[in-house]
C-alpha cells in the first residue's frame, strides 16, 4: 500500500522578513496555512512540521490536528547554507520512526505559498 506524506519545512532564522512563519496573513499565522491545506486536501497518512522555532512548532500544532507531527529540526539543518532535502528526509524518517510507515510520496508544501489551492496539491501529487 502506497503511503503519503505532506512535510512542511519551517526555520525560525529568516533575515529577509524576521519571523515570517508566524505572521498573520488576514488574521491567520503563516504556518498554518500549508497545515489547513495537507489536512483538507485529503490526501495524506501524515502531515509534519519540521522546524528548530518552538514558537513556529506550537503554532502550527495549536488546532490539535490528528495526523500532525512536530519535528523539532537540529540547529544545522536549519541554517541559510543547509539544504532543504536535508531537512526534509530528517523530519519523514521521523515520521517513520513514530508511525511505523513508509512513504512512498513526499509533498513538500512551502510556507511562503498560502495561495496554493487544494487541486494544487491533488494535481501535484497525481502526477
Amino acid at each position: 500500500m502506497s503511503h503519503r506524506i505532506a512535510m512542511i519545512c519551517a526555520r525560525g532564522g529568516s533575515k529577509g522578513v524576521p519571523g515570517k512563519n508566524t505572521r498573520p496573513l488576514h488574521g491567520k499565522p503563516l504556518i498554518l496555512y500549508p497545515v489547513e491545506q495537507a489536512f483538507a486536501s485529503g490526501l495524506f497518512d501524515a502531515v509534519a512540521v519540521s522546524s528548530d522555532d518552538a514558537d513556529i512548532l506550537g503554532i502550527a500544532g495549536s488546532e490539535g490536528q490528528d495526523g500532525l507531527h512536530l519535528i523539532d529540526r537540529p540547529g544545522h539543518m536549519a541554517t541559510d547554507v543547509a539544504p532543504k532535502l536535508v531537512a526534509i528526509r530528517h523530519g519523514v524518517e521521523q515520521v517513520e520512526k513514530a508511525t511505523g510507515l513508509t512513504f512512498d510520496v513526499i509533498a513538500d508544501l512551502a510556507v511562503t505559498s498560502p495561495l496554493r489551492g487544494i487541486g494544487d496539491i491533488r494535481g501535484a501529487v497525481a502526477l
